[in-house]
């Protein structure tokens, strides 16, 4: 199994299982986070669903590039893209809180994963970026739209994305991107993120939830989205990314 999926006093976990690539996102784990969120959609006595890597060096390399490598053409580009795309918005959209326990590295789609969720409850030794710029694209799957939607600052959307930099958990933090940074152990930095949060009843959350999906449905999010996706699948064919993607696996 690409992932480990629990369910515990009401919080629902799906943490992606492959360390040994980073966590990093291939077809497998598309189709389990599909199931997971089959489950979660039909389950009313779920609360709160985490989402996070295994190990404590990454929480989500973003997309496989040995997996992905064979994509060439736009046509290629657009299915992977778009079914992550709509993943991720099923994600966003689920009716309860949803947090990205970002235990490690995030680089990417894995971005794009923690920026679907509602927060982002940051490791301190953590650094995350968009960096898909460095690879002659731009996020596929949906995060830029998720960006200037959350954070209401353009120019910070645009200068997190367009500058493809890594940044540190306090720069996160800063920039608005992390809901809070935590030290130590994740399931502790988890724990204290909720302490507060399970003193209210979960209804409240849920109605709160209920009305931001209701912002996003107006503000045609999922169809942005998709348009994000065929956007980064045009620059995916192109000689610039293809010659990137070369260099970065020859680097390894």
């Amino acid at each position: 199994m690409v992932s480990i999926q629990t369910v515990e006093n009401g919080i629902a976990m799906f943490q992606i299982n492959r360390p040994e690539k980073m966590n990093a996102i291939n077809f497998a784990v598309m189709n389990e986070l599909d199931a997971f969120l089959n489950t979660i959609e039909a389950n009313e006595q779920i609360n709160y669903v985490v989402i996070t890597g295994s190990g404590d060096r990454a929480f989500c390399a973003g997309g496989d590039l040995a997996a992905f490598h064979q994509i060439q053409t736009a046509k290629e580009a657009y299915p992977m893209l778009s079914r992550m795309a709509g993943l991720l918005y099923r994600l966003a959209s689920l009716p309860v809180p949803v947090i990205a326990l970002v235990n490690g590295t995030a680089v990417g789609g894995g971005c794009e994963i923690a920026s679907a969720c509602d927060y982002r409850i940051v490791s301190a030794k953590a650094k995350a970026g968009f960096i898909q710029g460095t690879l002659a694209i731009t996020t596929g799957w949906g995060g830029a739209t998720q960006l200037f939607e959350k954070l209401q600052r353009p120019d910070k959307v645009m200068q997190l994305l367009s500058e493809a930099k890594i940044h540190t958990a306090n720069e996160l933090l800063q920039i608005g991107w992390a809901s809070a940074v935590y030290e130590g152990d994740s399931k502790k930095g988890l724990a204290k993120f909720l302490e507060h949060m399970m003193t209210i009843h979960p209804n409240v959350h849920k109605t709160y939830k209920k009305l931001a999906i209701a912002n996003w449905e107006r503000a045609d999010v999922e169809n942005r989205m998709l348009h994000e996706a065929q956007e980064c699948a045009r620059l995916w064919e192109s000689d610039a990314h293809h010659e990137a993607v070369n260099r970065f696996i020859n680097k390894l």
